[in-house]
This record gives C-alpha cells, structure tokens and sequence, in this order.
C-alpha cells in the first residue's frame, strides 16, 4: 500500500512528459532562452547543475511553452558507482516536475558489510519545483536573482536494510530555496541553495539516524563560467547531514564542463570528490551526464 503514492504520481509525471512532448518540440525552435542557461540534471531530477539544484525552471521553455527532458547520469567512484535516470517536465517557465530513479551500487563493499556482492540501494524521487520571483537571465538591470522553492519527496526501496544501520525511515522529503542569477556582461552564473533535509547520503541510506534524528539546514553553492554559447565550466559544492554513526558523512564537491551543441541534448563531464560514504574514504571519481529534450 505505501507503494501507490509514488507510482501514482510517477505515472501522472510520465503521462504529463509525454502528452508536452508535441508542444515542447514545436516551440524549440522559437524559444528565447539561452543554451546552458536552464541549467542540467542534477541527479535528483531537479534543473540546476549536477549536484545541485539552481532556481532556474528546467527546459527551453519561455513563459508562453512548456519543454521537457530526459537525463541519464553514472558517477563511478573508487569503491561504488550510481546510476541515476528520470524526466522532468517545465511548465510556462514558472513551475518544474520531475521524477528520478537512484541504483547505487556497493560492489565490493557490499559483500564487507555483509550485503553480498554488488548489492544496490534504490530510491524514487519526485520533485517540484516553483519560481517565486525574478528572472536568472532577462533582468539584468536588477540586483534580484531568481528565486525558486524547490521540494523533493524520496523513498527508499531497501527500508529494512537502512533501518538496520541506524536510518530512522526510508522516506524523507527535501526542502530547498534557491537563488541563481546570471551575469551577461561577465558571462558568470552564480547560485546558492539552503536544503532543510534528514537525508542520509541524499537518501541511498535513508533518513535520520542514531546520531541525529531530525532534519537540517545545508548549504549547496554552484559557480559556472560560459566560455561561450555552447560550452560551460564550473564548480559545486553540497554540505550535507552526518546522521548515522556507523557511516560518517562528508560533504561533496566536484568541477564540471557541460556541453550543449543545441537545445536537444547536453553532455556534462565531471570529477567529482564525495569524502567518505560508509566504511570506505575518499571516494573520488567521474560524473558523466547525458540529457536529452524533446
């Protein structure tokens, strides 16, 4: 029974995807907004860049269209590797949906623990996301960035495991507010985002723990620089809870280059550095993300 919410809602996302699809491609064309400048997939789902999510309302859409994307996403680190997948839908440059599917394989360190070999935590996220005020890109005779209010409900498919190492539940939502604002003169896009979570591992280890029980504030920053139309770099960081004490939590940095030759597909390649995560440190690695619009 606790399953039906979230395929239901993943079911209205999907339907919602497909029946914009039409609309999204007869108006690419005609869309105003700059490439990059709608951000990418973060990897729960949300526009933004790879770690973490920007005000900005995902696609090409501009306040009279609807766009929509597809991502895939595999961060490979010394010890693990996660495969992340979803949609996200942007509905008249003023709000977002999104639905994405976490496998992260333990490998070997799956077996240590006692999990067998290659045993993989799942989740779902489903996310929403909704622009209060301002405009990242058009306003730049202001000082306002734009704003968003970002939520992102996850549920963890392994309940019973990450209870047993100290998780308080297998469900948990996120709380986000954030500010990105582009500099045209300087070619420079800054953004912060405040997340009000409980989540372990962005969820992969459940949420709450022995340790602490409750959510709280965390802070996530991205600095892109377009070294032109097509092409960006940047870095990002993502402080995070350490709420289990049989697994120390670190917070993530990592520095990315994204590509987008046109509106339809973009490519991002990062490294990225997650400290530790469970019994094994510094899990460094490469981030590689395609995304697609239709």
């Amino acid at each position: 029974m606790r399953k039906q919410p979230m395929h239901r809602a993943a079911l209205a996302v999907t339907v919602l995807a497909l029946a914009c699809s039409s609309a999204a491609a007869e108006d690419f064309g005609r869309s105003g907004k700059l490439l990059l400048t709608g951000g990418v997939s973060q990897l729960e789902g949300a526009a933004g860049g790879g770690l973490t999510p920007w005000a900005v309302i995902g696609g090409y859409g501009t306040e009279d269209q609807i766009g929509a994307n597809a991502f895939y996403t595999r961060v490979t680190v010394d010890d693990y590797h996660l495969d992340a997948a979803g949609v996200m839908v942007g509905i008249r440059d003023r709000v977002e949906l999104s639905l994405a599917r976490h496998r992260f394989d333990t490998e070997a360190v799956g077996a240590a623990l006692g999990l067998g070999q290659g045993f993989d935590f799942e989740q779902d996220i489903l996310g929403v996301k909704v622009k209060l005020a301002g405009d990242a890109v058009l306003e730049q005779d202001r000082w306002l960035p734009q704003i968003a209010l970002g939520i992102q409900h996850k549920r963890n498919r392994q309940g019973d495991i990450v209870r047993a190492v100290g998780a308080r539940s297998d469900e948990g939502t996120d709380v986000y507010l954030s500010a990105t604002k582009l500099y045209l003169a300087q070619s420079l896009l800054l953004n912060a985002t405040l997340r009000y979570t409980r989540a372990n591992q962005i969820g992969l280890l459940g949420f709450g723990g022995d340790r602490r029980s409750g959510a709280s504030l965390q802070f996530e920053g991205s600095a892109a620089w377009l070294l032109n139309r097509h092409l960006a770099i940047g870095a990002e960081y993502r402080s995070k809870p350490d709420n289990l004490g049989i697994a120390r939590e670190d917070d993530w940095w990592d520095a990315f280059i994204a590509w987008a030759p046109n509106k339809h597909v973009s490519l991002t390649l990062a490294y990225a550095d997650l400290g530790n995560i469970v019994i094994a440190d510094d899990q460094r690695g490469v981030y590689l993300s395609l995304q697609l619009g239709f």
